[in-house]
């Protein structure tokens, strides 16, 4: 199934832009996303951690996405 990669901030620059689509199986988890997107881009793995909102409500690791399903990758947010 197709699901639409949205990133901002660091996790832009490493996959290269703002938008893009991934392909996983049926009954794929965000923690299966979050492998799939270091396994693709390795640069994920110098970030301590990264969140994943699906359909603008953040989810997690056992949270099963569905054909269609926007995923924004959020990394860690720093500041004072």
């Amino acid at each position: 199934m197709k699901v639409k990669i949205l990133a901002f901030g660091i996790a832009k620059d490493i996959v290269g832009g703002k938008a893009g689509e991934m392909e996983f199986s049926e009954h794929a988890t965000i923690s299966q996303v979050k492998t799939a997107l270091s396994e693709k881009y390795p640069d994920f793995d110098k970030l301590a951690k990264f969140s994943i909102a699906v359909n603008e409500s953040y989810q997690d690791d056992a949270y099963v996405i569905s054909e269609g399903d926007e995923l924004v990758i959020i990394p860690p947010v720093s500041g004072g």
